[in-house]
């Protein structure tokens, strides 16, 4: 049987404090006690050592009368005893620990003072157990008090900085995969469009199925180069070649591409999101769509970046998957909104504020 819960942070602390109740035993000793009155001091220990063990067990309001308990011995055996007062100093010590509140604490420290005083007045003990009880008491109580404050506050900040970090992780999980999602989604999209495209061509136009399955290996090899740096968390994209190569998609797909592209100054992770955006828009269009014509536009409005991808394939009304999802926590992480409208085709559009510095001049 454990005397101690496993989860305290004393430690083996607790078996040192009983170093204490040698004071109990001092008078006894002193006087040369009858075996009888030593047998009887033991079983008085006993029943602290119930007690004190017990307290780190029990919560509210059990706790309390333990307190209780322990004060009782001390004021009990004041006149056979003056080494009792370590019950009230126990008692003092364990308080601010019983007591969450520092205020509700400081009160019970009072209570117990006053207590002492009383019983002082009316029992008249011996003079050095009275002031010992009542001072040594109050010292320990009031330092403890400090602790017990300081010590809920680390533990309260431990709390918080395990939350944070397990936020972090949660958050850095969810990146890894949404830029997987977009990395391999449009890859393999791509390499699929593109083997279609050269096994079509190799009876028509060799050395143009030749220039797709370059292509694809190209494709191949950048994948794997923008795995291995999504993984690590050095990905950047450029807007500008993630266009050239939504182009090149929706071209190899068979379809006619209009894009409207002005200058808009955007910071790297604006930009990195606004490719990835694109990239992911792409993907579907190329996989959902079976559209013949696709829009691309990049514009700047009232201080706003507007990323519009329009096309006239089949529309209609999708739940959000991983790919809408991603692309609408992308823009709104930079505090910016998306809407999709499917009646005539797809069309999403993303709009996002611009920094301040850019939006100037």
């Amino acid at each position: 049987m454990r005397l101690l819960p496993k989860n305290r942070e004393h430690g083996l602390a607790p078996f040192a404090w009983l170093i204490f109740l040698a004071f109990f035993y001092i008078q006894p000793l002193a006087e040369h006690a009858s075996w009888r009155s030593l047998l009887l001091t033991n079983a008085e220990v006993l029943v602290f050592l119930t007690l004190y063990f017990g307290i780190f067990w029990v919560r509210s309001p059990f706790n309390y009368a333990i307190l209780v308990c322990m004060a009782a011995m001390g004021l009990g055996f004041a006149n056979v005893n003056t080494g009792s007062s370590v019950f009230i100093i126990f008692t003092a010590s364990f308080i601010p620990w019983v007591f969450e509140r520092a205020r509700s604490a400081l009160i019970v420290l009072g209570v117990l003072a006053s207590v002492i005083l009383i019983h002082a007045v009316i029992f008249h003990p011996q003079y050095g157990f009275s002031v010992t009880s009542l001072v040594v008491a109050l010292g320990v109580g009031l330092s403890n008090t400090h602790f017990a404050v300081r010590n809920r506050a680390d533990h309260k900040l431990r709390m918080a900085h395990e939350e944070i970090e397990h936020l972090a992780k949660v958050a850095e999980r969810e990146r890894i995969a949404r830029d997987l999602h977009d990395v391999l989604g449009h890859t393999l999209t791509l390499i699929v469009v593109k083997s279609t495209l050269a096994g079509k061509l190799l009876d028509k136009d060799l050395p143009k199925a030749k220039a797709e399955i370059a292509d694809i290996e190209k494709v191949s090899r950048e994948a794997m180069a923008e795995i291995r740096n999504t993984l690590r968390g050095y990905s950047t994209y450029k807007l500008c070649e993630e266009l050239e190569r939504a182009k090149s998609a929706l071209e190899s797909a068979g379809m006619a591409v209009a894009t409207e592209s002005s200058e808009v100054p955007l910071t790297p992770a604006q930009e990195s999101v606004a490719a990835l955006i694109v990239r992911e828009a792409i993907t579907n269009v190329v996989r959902h769509s079976r559209a013949r014509n696709c829009q691309l536009r990049l514009a700047r409005n009232n201080g706003n970046c507007v990323l519009e991808i329009q096309d006239d394939g089949c529309g209609g009304v999708y739940s959000e998957g991983n790919g809408l999802r991603g692309m609408r926590e992308r823009v709104e992480a930079l505090g910016g909104t998306f809407t999709q409208k499917t009646s005539a085709g797809t069309k999403l559009t993303f709009e996002f504020p611009l920094t301040s510095s850019d939006t100037n001049g």
